[in-house]
């Protein structure tokens, strides 16, 4: 919940925090204020905060290392996967890791899979093709690309396609996900839509609940091309339910939450 909090408010309020006030609005979410701490001590340690004072106020500023990985986050959160075009094709990953580097074997298999890459066989990963430059980046990242081999071209086996995308991915999994997300949060989004007055820190706490249910979706979708899914695959609607959410409550949200941040400069306002 504070990295959810992190990505969703605070790089929006310049990418600064107020402790005090950081533990009151996770309170409302009940994360007391020991685990808040706690929290923010790991991220210190895994270097995305750094403590900084603004208008006499304890703070902690995120760095620029966690600034970019949330930036990053935030394009398959907020945007979601596109499915991809069946005529572009399919990039394959293959590798063989040596023993001697058996712990970069692992980070480079869960770099592949955050990516959105299901695993095809033994060493060997697929995504859509567009996946490519993520690929080569996280192989050069680890120091791994001797050992690596990047191919991209199109399907021409026998074998089902869908039916060999299927035992990829536990894609009936992903489509249960957000089968899930509609069922908990259509009748809540329903209900706030249907009120006349939406108070602010209702907002704050739907908002924030919302994307904390919502952002490990997207991340496991790898964004397969429609034709290939099966009929009634529930990505869509989930998407479309999420981003309903957000026009309805994010503007309230952030208000509400900007009450503990100090007041702006004129300037500041300016940019």
């Amino acid at each position: 919940m504070v990295v959810t909090f992190l990505g969703s408010v605070v790089r929006r309020m310049g990418g600064w925090m107020p402790i005090a006030g950081t533990i009151e609005l996770m309170g409302l979410l009940e994360v007391d204020a020991p685990s808040v701490r706690t929290a923010v001590f790991r991220l210190k340690q895994r270097g995305w905060l750094e403590a900084e004072v603004r208008d006499g106020q304890r703070g902690y500023a995120l760095t620029p290392e966690a600034q970019t990985v949330l930036a990053q986050g935030d394009e398959v959160i907020w945007h979601a996967r596109r499915p991809a075009e069946l005529t572009d094709g399919w990039c394959i990953v293959n590798f063989s890791v040596p023993e001697s580097d058996r712990s970069k074997r692992y980070k480079l298999r869960s770099h592949l899979s955050s990516l959105g890459f299901g695993n095809i066989g033994t060493a060997m990963w697929i995504a859509p093709a567009r996946m490519r430059g993520a690929a080569e980046a996280a192989i050069a990242e680890l120091g791994l690309d001797k050992y690596s081999a990047v191919f991209v071209g199109e399907y021409v086996g026998s074998r089902d396609l869908t039916t060999l995308l299927y035992d990829s991915w536990d894609l009936a999994a992903i489509d249960t996900s957000y089968r899930d997300f509609l069922t908990t949060y259509e009748p809540i989004v329903t209900g706030l839509e249907s009120r006349r007055t939406l108070g602010s820190r209702d907002a704050f706490t739907s908002y924030l609940g919302l994307i904390d249910a919502w952002r490990r979706l997207p991340f496991r979708d790898p964004g397969l091309p429609r034709e290939v899914l099966a009929d009634g695959w529930s990505g869509p609607a989930a998407t479309a339910l999420f981003e309903r959410s957000v026009g309805l409550l994010e503007g309230r949200a952030l208000a509400y939450a900007g009450r503990w941040w100090p007041t702006p400069r004129p300037d500041a306002q300016r940019s």
